[in-house]
């Protein structure tokens, strides 16, 4: 009874630790200060043609990345939303695999039984073991290894 009691004791002061570390860090993070006014920059003598105007010019340095690349994560969703309202359905995530799914489906009776999973799995070990002997050896399965996606030579 000893246990419960202080494993419950124990596990309530951590749940408490964390929350007051994870308060404590997000209010670190918000109290950043702000930019000073113009006014104060005019007062400081700093020459205003020395600062960088906004089309960049004064700059020192690599150019910043453009504001337009999309990240991999947000081009992945992108290619997933066929019909561009900033939501996946399950029928737009289902989408790539239907070719796939048909292709191992034998009966057509769009339920994917073990033995037609079996069967094809075992006809990709049957080719992908060149010499026969029901082993797959490194070079063997280097082999099965998919090929990449033709990309077009340019973007015309």
């Amino acid at each position: 009874m000893n246990r419960i009691v202080l494993g419950a004791v124990s596990a309530l002061l951590l749940a408490g630790a964390g929350l007051f570390w994870w308060q404590g860090r997000a209010s670190i993070d918000a109290s950043a200060p702000p930019p000073p006014p113009m006014a104060e920059i005019e007062e400081s003598g700093l020459p205003l043609e020395e600062l960088p105007t906004e089309d960049g010019d004064g700059l020192v340095g690599a150019a910043p990345p453009g504001a337009n690349a999309a990240s991999r994560e947000e081009k992945r969703f992108n290619r997933l939303d066929r019909n561009r309202d900033n939501v996946i359905s399950r029928v737009e995530i289902l989408q790539p695999r239907v070719a796939a799914f048909r292709k191992l489906d034998t009966d057509h009776n769009n339920l994917l039984s073990f033995e037609e999973w079996a069967v094809a799995t075992s006809n990709r070990f049957k080719q992908a073991d060149a010499n026969g002997d029901s082993n797959l050896t490194r070079q063997e399965f280097v082999a099965t290894k998919p090929k990449p996606a033709k990309k077009p030579a340019c973007r015309c």
